[in-house]
């Protein structure tokens, strides 16, 4: 019999959510950097356990939100919690039960619904010893009733399989929802530009990231099997203009070639990867640009 069914992958920003989440599917469908809230829409990675169909949400990190992108940012990430069969909360092991953390529960145990399976998820287990671990275990099922604990590594693969067969295992019988050799459900456009903006937020390490968006505005395949793709990088102001191309244009010149390579790789076909940088002062206020990274305007 079948099963197919919605995890949402929930936790504070930087807990590993997107790590974990390209660990399951096998592949890399969220971006994953060390700045904090990389992530903003809710992308889905779709991963095979036997008969078992996941759809993963990854949602963006749970944070108190004050500009109008953050709003929208949480709003997806409760959304994702909503529409979930199963809900994985994601802790570091080191950082343990932190003000983030417990707010989160304080919202869980108003949100959740009725009957819905909410798992703990320690992650970066390497971090700590044992002792701590138990006594972090002990000390979370006490402030909320999880009805499994898994620990885990994300980056170093060590449980993520047992807690790949155990959401497998509590998802309802239904028909797949994807065709099985479909990893996620984000349009191929958008997929692209998170590539490109990963490559600018690892590149760049000012504030400049989170007033930064990538769009792609063209995708033209080509005869010869390659595809030519233009893109633009929206800036709030001049000088984050100058920041994103560097001095003679190099830093925009190693952020396409960085992206180009990757997405070749993902594709599988020759890239021609062509980067315009765009100032928009409002583009943080732009309900086009919130629909082009898969956010509800009307949420910020």
């Amino acid at each position: 019999m079948r099963r197919a069914g919605f995890v949402a992958l929930i936790g504070e920003p930087n807990a590993g959510k997107s790590t974990l989440l390209n660990r399951m599917v096998g592949a890399k469908v969220s971006i994953v950097t060390h700045k904090v809230q990389t992530t903003r829409a809710r992308i889905r990675g779709v991963a095979m356990e036997g008969a078992s169909q996941i759809v993963f949400v990854d949602t963006p990190g749970l944070f108190r939100p004050k500009r109008r992108l953050d709003r929208a940012m949480v709003a997806a990430a409760w959304t994702g919690v909503a529409d979930a069969d199963v809900v994985v909360l994601l802790i570091e092991a080191h950082r343990g039960l932190t003000d983030g953390v417990e707010a989160i529960l304080t919202s869980l145990e108003n949100r959740r619904l009725p009957g819905q399976p909410i798992l703990l998820a320690i992650n970066k287990i390497d971090r700590v010893p044992a002792d701590r671990l138990l006594k972090l275990t002990e000390m979370m099922n006490a402030r909320f009733p999880f009805e499994a604990t898994f620990m885990i590594s994300a980056e170093k693969d060590r449980g993520v399989g047992d807690l790949r067969a155990d959401l497998a295992a509590r998802l309802p019988e239904h028909p797949w929802l994807y065709p099985e050799d479909q990893i996620a459900d984000l349009p191929v456009r958008m997929i692209a530009a998170e590539i490109t903006r990963e490559k600018l937020t690892l590149r760049l390490h000012q504030e400049l990231p989170y007033q930064l968006t990538v769009e792609t505005e063209n995708w033209e395949q080509r005869e010869d099997g390659s595809a030519r793709i233009d893109q633009v990088i929206y800036v709030m102001r001049d000088g984050h203009k100058g920041i994103v191309l560097g001095r003679k244009g190099e830093t925009a010149k190693a952020v396409g070639q960085a992206a180009r390579a990757e997405l070749e790789t993902f594709l599988g076909h020759r890239v021609h990867l062509f980067l315009q940088v765009k100032v928009r002062p409002n583009w943080l206020e732009e309900s086009e640009r919130f629909d082009a990274i898969g956010l509800d305007f009307r949420d910020g």
